[in-house]
């Protein structure tokens, strides 16, 4: 074959690789920071050439953006409640599919939360203590239902600060800023942060569930690659990733 043919023959290859390559943008809750990012890996073995990028942060201001045109394909949020409104809004592609239920924790960087419960936080010692902002992140209205409902709310307030989301909530105490916050427990399982100091597990009978779900957003209706990363998350790779995370999946029960 003349060099003439073979880099005709390589042109329609790549032209062709890139007509079948998509893209897809995804609006994460921060809660799975960790595991979303191994999903993803795990994905794109098995679809060479395809482009996920995952934003994360709040669900409410997802929320909101996805309201005001954000260019999100994928929208998956720590309350379900948010992309159920959506749906009912013309602004989804598909019905909401619970993921899964997150649990939160006490947990410190320097101090051996294992030892502490919510009762705790009225301690002196501690000047400040970080949850995400309920205003807007689920985990810090579960946060605030939490310590309310350990009689412990009054006393806590006042030390309070509070992160933009989840993950901004697990930095806060990471990076000594405060002393210890109640986080996603997904956060505190990874490796990095599970090397210090330690977590206590909340009792769900504290808050209202943590029930999570995701949508294929209006902007995506013929995105064949949001379809298929869909259908991947129902599959047993990603589910695996997810407990390990210490989700809870659709129709499992509760760890106490």
């Amino acid at each position: 074959m003349s060099f003439t043919k073979v880099l005709l023959a390589a042109c329609v290859l790549l032209s062709t690789s890139a007509a079948h390559a998509g893209k897809i943008t995804v609006a994460a809750a921060a809660d799975l920071k960790f595991a979303m990012d191994e999903i993803v890996a795990t994905f794109k073995k098995s679809n060479a050439g395809e482009d996920v990028e995952v934003i994360y942060g709040s669900s409410g201001k997802f929320h909101t953006q996805i309201q005001e045109g954000a260019p999100y394909d994928l929208y998956f949020s720590a309350d379900i409640g948010f992309p159920r409104e959506l749906v009912n809004k013309g602004l989804a592609a598909s019905e909401v599919k619970p993921y899964a239920f997150g649990r939160i924790v006490l947990w410190s960087a320097t101090l051996d939360a294992t030892r502490m419960n919510l009762s705790s936080l009225a301690d002196s010692k501690f000047a400040r203590i970080a949850i995400a902002n309920p205003k807007h992140a689920p985990y810090g209205k579960r946060a605030e239902e939490a310590l309310r409902a350990a009689g412990v709310w009054e006393q806590v307030e006042p030390k309070l600060v509070y992160g933009e989301n989840i993950a901004a909530t697990a930095l806060f105490v990471q990076t000594g800023n405060a002393q210890i916050g109640v986080i996603a427990l997904s956060l505190a399982l990874n490796p990095e942060l599970a090397s210090k100091g330690g977590y206590w597990l909340i009792p769900d009978s504290l808050h209202e569930p943590l029930e999570q779900g995701f949508i294929i957003t209006k902007r995506a209706e013929s995105n064949p690659l949001a379809r298929r990363f869909a259908e991947y998350m129902s599959g047993k790779e990603a589910r695996a990733v997810m407990t390990r995370y210490g989700f809870v999946l659709p129709g499992e029960s509760v760890k106490k």
